[in-house]
Parts: C-alpha cells; structure tokens; sequence
C-alpha cells in the first residue's frame, strides 16, 4: 500500500467510529485512497426511499486536487452528470464530501447544472422531473445492495 497523508488515516479512522448519519463509507481493502460509500436518499427529497452507491477517490494530490465522486446508482439529478460523477471543491475532508453529496440530493439545483438535459426539464416542468426522479429512484435505487 502506497504511503497515505497522516490526514486521511485520521479522517477515514474517524468516520469509520463515527458515521455520519445516512452515509456509509469504507475504504476499499486494497486502496486506502478509494472508499466504497453507500448514501441513503434524504427524507422528503425526491430521492427518499433509495440507496445510492458511490465510489470516492482522493487523488494523490489531496488535498490540493479535487476528491472524484461517481454514483454507481443510476440518478437523475442535474447536478451528476451522465457518467454519475461530481468533483469536489480541494481541501474538504471526507465527511464534508460526502455530507456535501446528501445535501446535493436534498436540494437540486438546475441552474447550476453539470447535466444539462436533465436541468433542462426541471427548470420547465419541475413536477414532471421531480416525478422521473422519484420513478428512477424506484426503478434503480431501491433493493439494489
């Protein structure tokens, strides 16, 4: 296993004792820079209900490069684009990352959008995109450990 910055052991010992509520992340055996992260969609949200399977990756830059989160989940949500994947701003720990990600799911926001055909919709039918993300939710997020 390649040398890791004293700062990540620390934080990924501390959200391992301590999780944060809706979030499961663990480092991946053979990749202490890789986690596997399980997110359950927030109440009230139109992604309620689902569990969302990730993949984190901290560059080996970390903490000047921006951590890489995919959704493994199929989601339809306007700021993941249609690789599932999202950037996070340098610097945040992992427990902001991923509470970041939950809040991203809480509130979508299509004007600031990395997937523009699904900004699209919502920003002219929010009811019509609100009701596909709650039927992809269903169809992909549910029942899928």
């Amino acid at each position: 296993m390649a040398w890791l910055p004293h700062r990540i052991i620390r934080e990924t010992q501390h959200l391992l004792a301590e999780p944060a509520p809706g979030i499961k992340a663990e480092p991946d055996e053979s990749n202490a820079c890789y986690f596997h992260v399980v997110v359950a969609g927030p109440q009230d949200s139109h992604f309620e209900g689902g569990t969302f399977n990730l993949e984190l990756f901290l560059p080996e830059e970390d903490p000047m490069a921006a951590s890489k989160v995919r959704f493994m989940t199929k989601i339809y949500h306007p700021s993941v684009d249609k690789y599932f994947e999202r950037y996070m701003v340098p610097a945040l720990q992992i427990r902001t990352v991923l509470l970041s990600i939950q809040a991203l799911l809480s509130a979508p926001n299509p004007d600031d959008p990395l997937a523009n055909d699904v900004a699209e919709p919502w920003k002219t039918s929010e009811a019509q995109a609100t009701e596909t993300a709650g039927a992809w939710t269903r169809l992909y997020a549910m029942n899928n450990i």
